[in-house]
């Protein structure tokens, strides 16, 4: 009875939030036809994080489609001990670029759009995040998981490097 509860307790720890409903139009012989595009936001506030997009002819069917494609499409990222990133890092999806730099302590998420979003969703506190070149929502979100997924700890980066974890400081 026990593993019922936590496994609930971790299923409902998943916040999930609509970032952009758009009403988009098909031209089709008979005229257009309306349907509805979704752009999702889930993440457990505790560094997993993905987004997703659904299309559908109502709103409701279009988020239910957009929260099963974001839980394909979860990452985990590494945070550091002040809910910040490791280091500073890009991203880029299409023409959307954005740059993420980690903050003091007690800065909060300065960050705009679908990306201050994305961040504050993953359960990260402190950070510095500029997007540049495009204001596409669901870019600027991808470009997010694109740059917090090239993240590493110090502990890979001196794997890699085939290196004591104490010279890389």
């Amino acid at each position: 009875m026990k593993k019922k509860n936590i496994k609930n307790k971790e299923e409902n720890s998943w916040e999930e939030k609509v970032v952009q409903v758009k009403r988009v139009t098909k031209v089709v012989k008979g005229g257009k036809k309306l349907s509805f595009r979704a752009v999702l936001i889930i993440g457990n506030e505790n560094g997993q994080i993905g987004v997703g997009v659904g299309k559908a002819n109502d709103v409701i069917g279009a988020v239910k489609k957009g929260v099963a494609d974001a839980k394909k499409h979860i990452i985990t990222i590494p945070l550091t001990k002040y809910f910040s990133i490791p280091h500073p890092i890009n991203g880029t999806s299409g023409a959307a670029k954005i740059i993420l730099r980690p903050s003091a302590t007690g800065s909060g998420v300065i960050a705009g759009g679908s990306t201050r979003t994305v961040l504050e969703l993953a359960g990260i506190k402190n950070i510095l995040a500029k997007q540049i070149g495009s204001s596409n929502t669901l870019n600027n979100a991808r470009a997010v998981l694109n740059a917090l997924n090239n993240l590493r700890t110090f502990k890979e980066t001196a794997e890699i490097r085939n290196i004591e974890l104490e010279q890389l400081y």
